[in-house]
């Protein structure tokens, strides 16, 4: 028996779409509904075929909708959710791909009082945005966070886990503010930091005149494919978790000046031994499938 029969996609970007094919792959007879507030994306989805209906609005979208995916950015959450709350069933449940919890749950709470809110995080996604972006293998192994707020029906909690264990995720649940914190150092931090490194880069390529670029090695491109993220989601996902970012970003400032003062120093069992460690840590995300053991980042070599 499927988890609901009509889904309800409001944002087909990366995660909106995606979610679109992936459930026309693994659930066929859903009937798939899409909207966003782009005229020019809602045409690229229709002719892209990837909905039974394309709604002009998000009233029309969600009418008849047994569970509602927002995927539009956190800032954008609340006011998304305020459009259609007029039309949404009242049987309906409401989910969304926000990576932040806490502002999720206030901010559907708040637009949406009488709703059943199950708030989803999959933690996967790549730094292409938009309809075309989107493909159906993205869950494929990955984490889907679910932070349901206190008193959630049960029974919504897991219709919500097996939707996103039939695209192919693995599910966890955490409380919103626990996510946000755990989210804060494996996600926004690294993001924060490659829009950072990249930014001084762009500020250096004018002294330098082209040999940051022309000379840049694997880590530089790699900081640089996380910091050609989608601008409006990140700006949204820093403002909404700030205490949890800026809890972790001065942990990181304590660790790097640490870090400075042993380079200085020359105390190279230090460094040595933090390289160690954190190569451990990669051995285990590869360990727990959670990416690519190939070297080189996969990268081809022709």
């Amino acid at each position: 028996m499927l988890p609901f029969a009509r889904v309800t996609i409001i944002g087909i970007g990366l995660i909106g779409s995606s979610i679109a094919r992936a459930t026309r792959a693994a659930m066929p007879s859903v009937a798939l509904t899409g909207y966003d507030a782009d005229a020019d994306v809602r045409a690229t989805a229709e002719r892209l075929d990837m909905f039974d209906d394309v709604a002009s609005s998000s009233g029309a979208a969600v009418i008849d909708a047994d569970l509602v995916i927002l995927c539009v950015p956190v800032g954008a959450m609340e006011a998304a959710a305020c459009d259609f709350a007029a039309d949404l069933p009242a049987d309906a449940v409401v989910s969304d791909v926000g990576s932040c919890k806490a502002e999720v749950v206030r901010a559907l709470t708040a637009a949406l009082p009488n709703a059943t809110i199950v708030p989803a995080h999959p933690v996967a996604g790549t730094e292409r945005s938009g309809p075309e972006a989107g493909f159906a293998t993205l869950f494929h192994k990955r984490w889907c966070i679910l932070t349901p707020p206190e008193g959630t029906d049960a029974l919504a909690i897991e219709r919500v886990a097996e939707f996103w264990r039939r695209l192919g995720a693995e599910i966890e649940t955490m409380a919103p503010d626990h996510h946000d914190r755990v989210l804060a150092i494996t996600s926004h931090l690294p993001h924060l930091i490659a829009y950072t490194i990249v930014g001084t880069a762009s500020d250096m390529e004018e002294v330098t005149q082209s040999e940051v670029i022309k000379y840049s090695a694997g880590g530089f491109r790699d900081f640089t494919r996380i910091a050609a993220s989608d601008p409006t989601m990140w700006r949204d996902v820093f403002l909404a978790n700030r205490e949890a970012v800026l809890d972790m970003l001065q942990r990181f400032s304590e660790d790097l000046s640490a870090l400075q003062r042993a380079i200085r120093w020359g105390k190279g069992d230090e460094l040595f031994d933090l390289f160690t460690k954190t190569r451990a840590v990669r051995r285990g995300i590869i360990e727990q499938g959670q990416d690519d053991p190939a070297p080189d980042f996969g990268r081809t070599h022709e």
